[in-house]
């Protein structure tokens, strides 16, 4: 998994990309969790394109977005770290300012910096 600075992944890099980046990042970060634990499936275009074409609905996104910080406690979980991460929270910021997706950032951030300098792609072992 990559590190990724909260607020740059919440507020910058969206407005800089009209928004684009938000799908990037959602792709990228199914994509690393997916690699991250292999015992688990873990879909990794699926949830981007449910916010892509299934965005008007209101309730597809609700649900992706659920299942999405259910997968963050998961991965937490994998780690061997206490699961932190709340999916009905992770949800509720969603509503405010989209501030899930910082919270679900940081939330990340914490499993790749409790594996401390383990290089890219580099086996790591799962303690939970």
């Amino acid at each position: 998994m990559k590190e990724r600075h909260p607020v740059g992944v919440w507020l910058g890099l969206p407005l800089v990309t009209f928004g684009i980046y938000h799908l990037v990042w959602y792709y990228k970060i199914h994509s690393e969790m997916a690699h991250f634990d292999r015992r688990r499936v873990v879909p990794v275009a699926g949830p981007m394109l449910v916010l892509l074409f299934l965005g008007w609905t209101l309730i597809a996104p609700m649900i992706s977005y659920f299942r999405t910080g259910k997968r963050i406690a998961d991965s937490q979980r994998a780690a061997g770290l206490p699961v932190t991460c709340s999916p009905g929270l992770g949800l509720l910021l969603m509503f405010v300012l989209g501030l899930g997706t910082l919270y679900y950032q940081v939330e990340l951030n914490k499993i790749v910096t409790s594996y401390g300098d383990t290089p890219p792609r580099a086996p790591i072992q799962l303690l939970g």
